[in-house]
């Protein structure tokens, strides 16, 4: 398969999806969503894939949405937007119910929905001066498709703190929350990187995704089709047509 926005490297049994970006700090755009999701898709399938690992090119990870995605988003009616959410929430379920493990590498910023993304992956490894935050409120918006995943991983406490405020947070914070497994340098990354990838690649890969579904069987996040998605996606879309979303991300857009 081919990809405008991410780079695909494939190793033996490891395949490793970097966002392809770096111009914007890998924003989130419509192709990028697509292909993601395509991509671990694929990668889900084949026999000889045991384990994907996600990075980003450049200076960060994942700086949330793309400023023009957001004017798209801005300008766009309810259906499109409902349309939208539905994607989003698409890509992170896609993560989510992956049979094969996903670690996830990350550095820089990582805003928003690159949020969702590493909170859906298994194991995440985040450079000592990663900054996280959960931004959408000062849009006039939620955190509402990452939510579902977030929480899941981390809490009610940690929602309440960081999402509520928007505000910025530390690898270490990130750590203590759960968000991330695993804070260092590169070289320390690089290294737990490889640690985790013999150890997945030891095990059974059909005893590893048997393992998978009896972790989200146990935690009851086994239903990718669970009422929670439409009621998270239908959620952004209302906030992105309110008054109030659309005046805030009208000053965020012209500044």
């Amino acid at each position: 398969m081919e990809f405008t926005t991410l780079q695909i490297g494939i190793e033996k049994n490891v395949a490793r999806i970097a966002l392809n970006r770096p111009e914007v700090r890998n924003a989130l755009n419509v192709t990028m969503i697509k292909e993601l999701t395509e991509a671990v898709d694929w990668l889900d399938a084949r026999d000889d894939i045991h384990v994907i690992e996600i990075c980003g090119n450049g200076k960060s990870f994942c700086a949330g949405a793309d400023i023009n995605y957001m004017k798209d988003i801005a300008n766009n009616g309810y259906i499109q937007n409902l349309e939208d959410a539905k994607r989003l929430s698409k890509l992170f379920k896609t993560i989510s119910f992956c049979n094969t493990p996903i670690i996830a590498l990350v550095h820089g910023h990582v805003i928003g929905g690159g949020n969702g993304i590493i909170a859906a992956c298994d194991v995440v490894l985040a450079e000592t001066d990663t900054v996280f935050a959960f931004s959408e409120v000062k849009l006039g918006l939620t955190p509402a498709t990452i939510s579902p995943f977030v929480i899941a991983k981390c809490g009610e406490a940690m929602a309440r703190d960081t999402m509520l405020s928007g505000r910025k947070f530390t690898a270490q914070e990130a750590l203590k929350f759960g968000l991330v497994n695993y804070v260092g340098t590169m070289e320390e990354l690089n290294k737990r990187l490889d640690y985790y990838t013999d150890n997945y690649l030891a095990a059974s890969p059909e005893a590893i995704r048997d393992c998978k579904q009896l972790i989200r069987s146990v935690c009851g996040h086994d239903d990718p089709y669970s009422p929670v998605f439409d009621m998270t996606s239908a959620l952004i879309a209302n906030e992105r047509m309110s008054p109030d979303g659309q005046e805030r991300m009208k000053k965020f857009l012209e500044k």
